[in-house]
């Protein structure tokens, strides 16, 4: 398997390289300078009597002009930068050390980074081609100067609003779980083509193991392609790593089995980077949501108000995921033989990651406990039946976590309510909270 040959989504790219999107948009403002003095040096003059004299200026207004847009525009980039960096501050303090990459990696932030970058290039380079013994007539840049201004002022404006709404922690428990609800989605279409338990997997043929070439986290496994490729090579292909594990460089990361030994992939549709993702990490999403929890009941904020939103939040989303075939996934090809094997995290897994480390940091706040049961409701409310039992566990390993903490009575008569509402909804015979 060649190293080189990886496969990510052109959308993670924009994501991942911030200055591409900056990029662009200054390549726009050189084409746009020089469609501009082009106009100016060449065209203007046949159409100088159907455009109105106040968008025309002769040269030296021109240059005057032309260099305080230019310093507006430098003064404006800077803030705008200063802004973000105090911005990616907040969010590592306040939220969580990996929530500054939803706020840095976000379309809105790139793009009004570059339109401001933009707007500072199109007028320097304006100002560098406006040369007195260039041009003996009135010229349009200095109005196409204002306009470019007028766009970055209006980005601004909407800019303060973007960061005004973002410092809440609301904004960022809902991308975060918008992100997580697009995994989830991604899953269920893969539900769609036609699959097999994982008792009926039976690899045929000889094994070849694929071991990644570097080390890092599995960010992209590009699951529909490969049982396309496998199909078309009349081979099964078994995923044995799982997305957002970490690798290390001669680890097999998948198993090939075909009766043509020599069978090799010819792209290699596992991404390995340096850092995890949420595009297609789902236990990633989850622990960025916990992360901002565990965070707001931290004894340097003591917000448990926040925390137990972000639970009944974080119920929702265990619930949807309660859907997904978190065992094996085995997918076939239009004849029904077994193509490929991914092997998710199991439900009780995703459960226990979801609520252990809060569980230990918020020992003494009773409404915290109240809020994981509760959320543990919703969860058991919207995931199928089969998925009961293992919410129902969840829940006493939640409780054993009082078992040496002095409840008062009416803390423990409320608490006592949501675990009986729990077990009637899982079907178990409910305990009896102690402390």
């Amino acid at each position: 398997m060649e190293e080189g040959v990886r496969v990510k989504p052109i959308s993670y790219i924009f994501k991942e390289k911030i200055w591409i999107t900056p990029a662009l948009y200054s390549l726009g403002a050189l084409i746009l300078s020089l469609a501009a003095f082009y106009f100016d040096l060449y065209i203007i003059e046949r159409f100088i009597d159907a455009i109105p004299s106040v968008f025309l200026t002769d040269v030296e207004a021109g240059q005057t002009i032309l260099g305080i847009l230019a310093a507006a525009m430098l003064t404006m980039t800077t803030f705008t930068f200063s802004t973000v960096l105090v911005v990616l501050t907040m969010y590592a303090s306040q939220f969580s050390p990996r929530a500054p990459e939803n706020f840095i990696r976000s379309s809105t932030t790139r793009h009004v980074l570059g339109i401001f970058l933009g707007g500072f290039i199109f007028n320097m380079l304006s100002l560098l081609y406006m040369q007195k013994d260039v041009f003996d007539h009135e010229i349009l840049s200095t109005a196409i100067g204002i306009g470019v201004v007028f766009i970055c002022i209006a980005a601004f404006a909407y800019y303060i609003h973007f960061v005004a709404a973002n410092v809440q922690v609301s904004t960022l428990i809902n991308k975060l779980m918008a992100d997580a609800e697009e995994i989830i989605a991604e899953y269920q279409k893969l539900y769609e083509k036609k699959h097999l338990s994982l008792d009926e997997w039976r690899p045929e043929g000889g094994k070849l193991q694929v071991k990644a070439e570097t080390s890092g986290y599995i960010q992209f496994v590009d699951l529909a392609k490969l049982e396309d490729w496998a199909e078309g090579n009349d081979a099964q292909v078994e995923i044995i790593v799982k997305i957002g594990e970490y690798v290390f460089e001669g680890k097999p990361v998948m198993s090939i089995y075909s009766q043509n030994g020599d069978l090799q992939p010819e792209k290699a549709f596992i991404t390995i980077g340096d850092e995890r993702t949420a595009e297609e990490d789902l236990g990633y999403s989850i622990q960025k949501i916990v992360e901002v929890a565990i965070r707001a009941t931290s004894p340097g904020r003591q917000d448990p108000n926040t925390a137990n939103d972000i639970l009944m939040r974080l119920g929702h989303l265990l619930g949807q995921v309660g859907h997904l075939k978190t065992d094996g996934l085995v997918l076939t090809d239009g004849g029904g033989k077994s193509r490929l094997l991914y092997r998710f995290s199991s439900f009780s897994d995703i459960l226990y990651k979801a609520f252990y480390q809060i569980t230990y940091h918020s020992k003494q706040d009773i409404s915290v406990f109240s809020a994981m049961t509760d959320a543990l409701i919703v969860a058991a409310s919207i995931a199928p039946d089969i998925r009961h039992e293992t919410i129902w566990k969840t829940e006493l390993y939640i409780l054993e976590a009082l078992q040496d903490v002095e409840i008062k009575s009416l803390d423990r008569e409320y608490l006592q309510q949501r675990v009986d509402e729990l077990a009637g909804i899982t079907g178990n015979e409910t305990v009896e909270v102690e402390s």
